[in-house]
């Protein structure tokens, strides 16, 4: 299928800060965050980030509050974990919970994701969340949203073979959206098997604040997950 054109957009997400910071959270914004941020220039080699080389590499675009990515690090100590999230208070809430557990195995990004995606070396990750982003609802914002015809053949350069995106929205139409772009891709399958199979979320999964808030106004979340194929 010939992938429709698709126009330049702006930035993916919506504020950069919400209420003002406690002087708690600005003091690790100002001390942790730049132990832990990605170099800003030049290639990325995402191994090297961390202490022992990890197993494992995964990418989290858009973390939120961190509850997720926090979780997951604490399931995983031996995969490395690299969160990108331009939210200065989402930044603030997860370098908390890793000073305070003493979480070795993240690393962050406080820029637009897609600064850091290119800079990143192939076939480097094993696993890619982009969980609840922003849906743009409106029709001319859509441009704005973060999956494209674009940021899939990234993904793809991106993970392994075998590797997966997971992908989750409380919005259908997003979901449609996303399910059509990597549907186009050849280097991508579907791994669903049964009707259910997109509203049962992923092993272990410890949920959001804002999936809770979505489940409390009565929409039911989709979890998408999309496999790698062989090169």
């Amino acid at each position: 299928m010939v992938a429709e054109s698709e126009p330049e957009r702006g930035a993916f997400y919506g504020r950069r800060k919400g209420k003002r910071l406690r002087p708690g959270q600005e003091h690790l914004i100002a001390s942790l965050l730049p132990r832990l941020r990605v170099p800003d220039d030049g290639p990325v080699a995402p191994h090297a980030l961390f202490g022992p080389p990890p197993a494992r590499l995964v990418l989290e675009i858009g973390f939120g509050g961190g509850e997720h990515l926090a979780a997951a690090a604490r399931a995983q100590p031996e995969s490395g974990f690299i969160g990108c999230e331009a939210f200065v208070n989402g930044l603030a809430k997860l370098l908390a919970v890793i000073d305070r557990e003493r979480l070795g195995n993240i690393r962050l990004w406080d820029q637009d994701a897609t600064a850091l995606l290119p800079r990143l070396p192939d076939a480097s990750l094993d696993l890619i969340y982009l969980l609840y982003p922003d849906p743009w609802p409106k029709r001319r914002q859509r441009k704005r949203r973060f999956v494209s015809d674009t940021t899939v053949a990234e993904f793809a350069r991106l993970l392994r073979p075998g590797g997966e995106v997971r992908f989750a929205t409380d919005i259908d139409d997003y979901a449609g959206w996303t399910l059509a772009r990597f549907m186009r891709s050849p280097a991508f399958i579907w791994t669903a098997e049964a009707p259910g199979d997109w509203r049962r979320p992923w092993p272990g999964w410890p949920g959001t604040r804002y999936e809770a808030k979505a489940r409390r106004e009565g929409r039911t979340p989709s979890y998408l997950t999309f496999r790698r194929v062989e090169r």
